[in-house]
């Protein structure tokens, strides 16, 4: 499909498909939807393996409910909600509700202590001039820094930006991280 036709209506499409038969357009819809979902659960501040569970169950409850959905221009929506209420039955039976805030790269906290002894100097100066940055900025990065092949109509519609918007919008955040670390004596150039 075009990558000038949005997220929710290649979804719909998809799904669409997957409903009347064709079992194919399910891995398409995973596809496409997926690093959405992924940024979903990540959002909410869910180790990597919460952020995965909630994930797989989402799309379980999708295959077990889809003749329930009754309009497909919601699936998006509707995995979305599921993603994020899963991720948040998840982080209470886990005992958590959201990681700390320690300055390093999400998911940090869910590693070894020997893992975290390995992170440098350097990565923890990077890691907490990037928190530091609007949140729209650490979206933007982390969607396109942690996507296999980022899919920009995918990242505008999560993000709700343009799809035009996407590379000034990277270039000035990574110009704004650029500086924060050149300024940072901390920081070896």
């Amino acid at each position: 499909m075009s990558s000038t036709v949005s997220l929710g209506a290649q979804a719909a499409t998809a799904f669409a498909g997957y409903r009347d038969g064709d079992r194919e357009r399910l891995r398409e819809l995973v596809a496409l939807v997926n690093p959405l979902l992924w940024h979903t659960a990540r959002s909410q501040r869910a180790p990597t393996e919460i952020a995965e569970d909630a994930i797989q169950t989402a799309w379980v409850r999708l295959v077990e409910a889809a003749d329930t959905i009754t309009d497909p221009k919601g699936v998006v929506s509707w995995l979305v909600v599921t993603v994020k209420r899963e991720t948040w039955r998840l982080l209470r039976l886990d005992g958590r509700e959201a990681e700390p805030d320690t300055g390093l790269p999400e998911g940090a906290a869910t590693t070894t202590p020997e893992e975290l002894a390995l992170l440098s100097d350097r990565q923890r100066v990077l890691w907490r001039h990037v928190n530091d940055l609007p949140e729209r900025c650490r979206a933007l990065l982390r969607v396109i820094a942690f996507a296999a092949v980022p899919d920009y109509a995918s990242v505008a519609a999560s993000l709700g930006m343009p799809v035009g918007s996407i590379g000034p919008t990277r270039g000035r955040c990574l110009a704004k991280l650029r500086t924060a670390l050149e300024t940072d004596p901390r920081w070896e150039h």
